[in-house]
């Protein structure tokens, strides 16, 4: 069985998706069976590269929030990531353009090591104080995923390099009706969208598994579109 995920680095619940389903899948029979692709969605395609700002400026502006409602909108997140074991820094964050780190992910893919770097930079964005956005983190990220840092320069510097396979990642999603991640499509069967619990993806595996129907959307959790992430309506006395 086949599992694709798309997700983009600068979705707060593809980072809690990843692990949720990770638990989900360990908790599946046939879990050794399971191949997994992530595949690239960008949350906001039209922003200049270079172009970064602080994670809480950008939510207020988008939102229309005060610096404190969107400070709090990050701690709901934050408390749902920490639930999972996952480190999560609702301060001190950047949000800007992912098309190279997509790009540095289709390497890693080519070259078998493809969750090892989303897993780092994960981690990096979410949980470090190291900004993925900055192309000297992103080589030490490619080192550490262990991808050779010669390969991994000279593919940030061509912007061509795996631009063709991120574009057609993003295409397949919207043909797909992905509109927000992250979002897993089991065997090309059924879809999961959101950051579900681990025992929903769970039982999707296990219907995957033995049914042969068309792609279904078995859940609708929380997702990152274009738009922005879902949240929940923050009242200014949080």
């Amino acid at each position: 069985m086949r599992v694709e995920i798309w997700s983009d680095i600068a979705c707060p619940w593809c980072y809690i998706g990843k692990a949720r389903f990770e638990e989900g899948l360990a908790a599946f029979a046939h879990g050794e069976q399971v191949e997994v692709v992530h595949r690239s969605f960008e949350l906001d395609p039209n922003r200049a590269k270079g172009d970064t700002a602080p994670v809480i400026e950008m939510l207020a502006k988008k939102y229309g929030r005060t610096v404190e409602e969107a400070t709090a909108m990050e701690e709901h997140v934050a408390s749902n990531a920490r639930a999972e074991g996952l480190g999560y820094r609702t301060e001190g964050r950047d949000h800007g353009n992912t098309f190279d780190i997509h790009r540095l992910l289709h390497l890693a893919k080519a070259r078998g090591r493809q969750d090892e770097l989303l897993s780092l930079a994960y981690r990096a964005n979410f949980a470090e104080e190291r900004s993925v956005f900055d192309p000297e983190v992103l080589v030490t990220l490619a080192v550490e995923a262990g991808l050779d840092e010669a390969e991994a320069r000279a593919v940030l510097a061509d912007e061509s390099a795996y631009a063709d396979d991120v574009r057609a990642d993003e295409r397949e999603a919207a043909e797909l009706g992905a509109t927000g991640v992250p979002f897993f499509v089991l065997d090309r069967k059924y879809g999961v969208s959101g950051g579900q619990p681990a025992e929903v993806f769970t039982q999707a595996l296990q219907q995957a598994w033995g049914d042969r129907a068309p792609l279904q959307t078995l859940g609708d959790g929380e997702t990152c579109g274009p738009d922005g992430c879902e949240v929940p309506q923050v009242k200014g006395d949080v």
